[in-house]
């Protein structure tokens, strides 16, 4: 009999010991892992988005390559059709991988939420024309609930309206009201590159009149800005700011320049200076709004 080191009683010593240090990974290799992972969605997320600028670039503004080489057409065809799709499907890949890791099931509420009310809002756009104005969605992002939204659609309202909400949560941390207003001029400022480059450039839905921005009516950028505002009470009124905080902004700020990087590259590339200078704007707007960005970045970390 010997004395037992863990209870300072006689009797046989326990067969098992803590795991030392050197044998369990520390918290900064777990962090580290966690990090990479993190990173590794977001860089795909920029490779997927720099191939389909690439291959807009290279046979979109030249068909006449397409003529000289078959394969490259069909290569192309091929990259027309799913190359929005893979876009959407990488992007809200990455960043559910983002939200689980850091939040675990705690973000479901509020996608559930902000994929219904988008949902409701383009299936009102679609059928009455409001709140965006008359327009349909073309084929080219596939299936479509009710024959009218395309399935993908609202997952691209939630993975930009989230960052958005994050940049405003941070600006304002004590002023909800101003929170929802400018979470909404961040999501705005998107669409002012995404349609011309989605209903102009190409053609993934098209526009019932001939508005003038680029054959987008005003009320569109109404529609959006009050769209916007619905999701961003929404993710207020779910709690949303519990597990926001845990997510790193640096990251849901490069997340938001990824998905910005096809639609502002096509139509600069196109030559669409007014769109370009509008987004530019728009995005100087809310630099102004969210403060200086190396504070930012900071308290990202």
């Amino acid at each position: 009999m010997s004395q037992n080191p863990y209870t300072g009683v006689a009797g046989t010593a326990p067969t098992t010991r803590p795991a030392s240090k050197a044998q369990q990974p520390t918290r900064e290799l777990q962090r580290a892992r966690r990090d990479s992972i993190e990173r590794a969605g977001l860089l795909l997320l920029y490779v997927v988005s720099a191939l389909g600028l690439i291959g807009f670039v290279e046979f979109g503004l030249h068909p006449e390559r397409l003529v000289a080489a078959r394969s490259a057409a069909r290569v192309y065809g091929w990259m027309l059709l799913w190359a929005p799709r893979a876009q959407i499907i990488v992007a809200f890949t990455a960043l559910a991988l983002l939200l689980t890791r850091r939040t675990s099931a705690r973000w479901l509420p509020a996608f559930a939420a902000v994929y219904l009310l988008s949902l409701l809002s383009e299936l009102a756009g679609t059928t009455v024309g409001l709140p965006f104005g008359p327009y349909h969605y073309t084929d080219g992002l596939g299936v479509k609930w009710l024959g009218h939204v395309p399935v993908l659609i609202p997952l691209s309202w939630f993975f930009m309206a989230l960052p958005a909400y994050a940049i405003a949560r941070w600006r304002f941390p004590g002023n909800v009201a101003a929170r929802m207003v400018a979470g909404s001029l961040v999501l705005l400022s998107w669409d002012l590159a995404l349609d011309p480059a989605m209903s102009l450039v190409t053609r993934y839905w098209v526009w019932g009149v001939n508005g003038p921005y680029y054959g987008m009516p005003i009320l569109n950028l109404v529609g959006w800005y009050v769209t916007g505002l619905a999701l961003m009470i929404a993710l207020s009124t779910l709690g949303a700011d519990r597990w926001i905080a845990l997510l790193p902004l640096r990251w849901l700020v490069a997340f938001y320049g990824a998905n910005l990087l096809l639609p502002i590259g096509m139509i600069t590339a196109a030559g669409l200076s007014g769109a370009v200078a509008a987004t530019i704007g728009a995005m100087l707007v809310c630099w102004f709004v969210a403060g200086r960005l190396p504070e930012f970045a900071e308290r990202g970390r």
